[in-house]
């Protein structure tokens, strides 16, 4: 894929081509993905008038997003390694367009979400194949620079994304948070025809049919169980059937996975323990991010009564700090390795959070902008710095299953920790909150003792994030010195095997 001078790249058929072309594809393609997948939450309350449904329902254009993408992951490791990097590429960009494209003609509840589950099938190809391309392409000490480049597409479009839909909503038709995304999707499309490569080695793999059943049922009954605990809560009797049936079929997964001679994700490269420890601190920094993404937001429009628009205003600066810092967290992973970042980012990361647990009524705006940002300044420090780390610890023939496994720990975990702050929340809140009778006797009580009981669930959820971000600094202090490094003679012997 490069010559030992790392002067010009080769696919895998000895053809020169241009990384940083290649690479432009793919950081514009996961930017458009993940805006795409953040940016339909603050539209519900108009879906569900508009097409006349329940809080319920309209739910499940998130969860089924999330649930197609989750157990697409998994299979999207064997397809790295079955099919053309290129070919695969332009199939996952081009689902993703199409279901777009359905998404924005839909006009009944149905057709919307099958446009969703279309582009889901896409986005769970496109986020491990573009990393997989990324850590593959480049030589070892200089993955940090660019996975700090994708951080950019993966970190930010998620955070601006409540901010666009929000003013979208307020001065626009609903459609148009697809549209905007169309034009992303619809270039990236175009220019992957010409820019992107088959730069990854590809072997005629037979199909595991048992194990891809195995990870549908298991990944999927676990992804959707954490999802409804948000919800219904953990006793739920759903949510148990769910989280028993997705523990014991991923548990059988993972068995015949270590009984294949060619397993179907080689889950084998768990027991690195660099690799497993880097891709945990990255899924913990995920949670505090999408955890936080969830509970801020609710806080700054019901406590602080802000529209959706302003509440994503006050976290842009924020979205626009961490596309600042990714590249400049790569550029110092390259130099620092992962332990030092880790440790400052998590420090950073937690005594963010610790303030948020304090917030008030009258909590000035700067603050919060402020905290926020110095939250996302530590995510940003951990999440592709601890990423590169792990990968850079397999050989670069596991990358596909290395990136698969790291993305598919990531999302679960995530899943997981959000269904934990919701639940957090959630229990608080409804175990304070006064009695309906109060209402007709003292209303201007009932306001103060709801909003109260609102801000000490937001307190409470908060912490959990404390508590996760402690965790995250606990086992940063596992890493070695310089994580992630690899010593000169190592790169040119990977770089002359690329």
């Amino acid at each position: 894929m490069s010559n030992a001078k790392n002067k010009r790249a080769l696919d895998i058929n000895g053809k020169p081509y241009s990384r940083g072309l290649l690479m432009l594809v793919i950081i514009i393609g996961l930017f458009g993905t993940f805006l795409a997948g953040t940016m339909l939450a603050t539209a519900y309350p108009t879906l569900m008038h508009d097409f006349n449904i329940k809080a319920s329902t309209v739910q499940w254009l998130s969860t089924g997003f999330m649930l197609v993408t989750g157990v697409m992951i998994p299979i999207t490791a064997w397809m790295m390694n079955r099919f053309s990097s290129k070919k695969l590429y332009i199939i996952g960009m081009g689902l993703f367009f199409i279901g777009n494209i359905i998404c924005f003609c839909a006009n009944s509840f149905a057709m919307l979400l099958t446009g969703r589950i279309v582009s889901a099938l896409g986005g769970g190809i496109l986020t491990p194949l573009g990393q997989s391309i990324a850590m593959s392409i480049f030589p070892p000490e200089k993955r940090g620079t660019i996975m700090g480049m994708v951080g950019i597409a993966i970190g930010v479009a998620p955070a601006i994304g409540p901010t666009l839909s929000g003013w979208i909503i307020d001065n626009a038709n609903w459609r148009m948070i697809f549209g905007v995304t169309l034009p992303f999707i619809g270039l990236d499309l175009l220019l992957s025809f010409f820019f992107m490569k088959k730069v990854l080695p590809t072997k005629k793999l037979k199909l595991d049919v048992l194990s891809a059943i195995m990870a549908v049922i298991g990944f999927g009954s676990l992804l959707y169980g954490t999802s409804e605990a948000g919800n219904d809560g953990w006793g739920s009797m759903v949510v148990i059937v769910s989280i028993i049936i997705g523990v014991i079929f991923i548990a059988l997964f993972s068995w015949r996975q270590f009984k294949l001679e060619t397993p179907f994700l080689d889950l084998r490269l768990l027991k690195n323990w660099h690799f497993s420890l880097a891709s945990l601190l990255g899924s913990i920094a995920r949670i505090a991010l999408v955890g936080v993404e969830l509970v801020l937001p609710l806080y700054i429009q019901i406590v602080r009564g802000e529209s959706a628009f302003h509440s994503g205003l006050m976290l842009l600066p924020g979205a626009l700090l961490m596309g600042l810092m990714s590249p400049i967290s790569g550029i110092l992973f390259d130099k620092l390795g992962a332990r030092t970042l880790a440790i400052t980012g998590l420090t950073l990361l937690t005594l963010g959070t610790f303030n948020f647990t304090t917030l008030t009524t009258s909590t000035p705006i700067i603050e919060i902008v402020v905290l926020y940002a110095v939250r996302v300044m530590g995510i940003t420090l951990v999440l592709m710095p601890s990423t590169t780390a792990g990968l850079n610890s397999l050989p670069l023939n596991k990358m596909n299953d290395g990136t698969a496994i790291n993305n598919t720990l990531r999302q679960t975990l995530g899943a997981i920790g959000t269904a934990i702050f919701t639940t957090v929340y959630s229990n608080i809140q409804s175990a304070q909150m006064p009695g309906k009778s109060l209402l007709h006797s003292a209303p201007l009580e009932y306001k103060h003792q709801a909003i109260t009981a609102a801000l000490n669930g937001y307190h409470g959820a908060f912490f959990t994030a404390v508590v996760f971000g402690l965790i995250g600094l606990i086992l940063a202090f596992c890493l070695e010195k310089n994580a992630g490094l690899v010593k000169k003679d190592v790169n040119q012997k990977v770089t002359k095997e690329a």
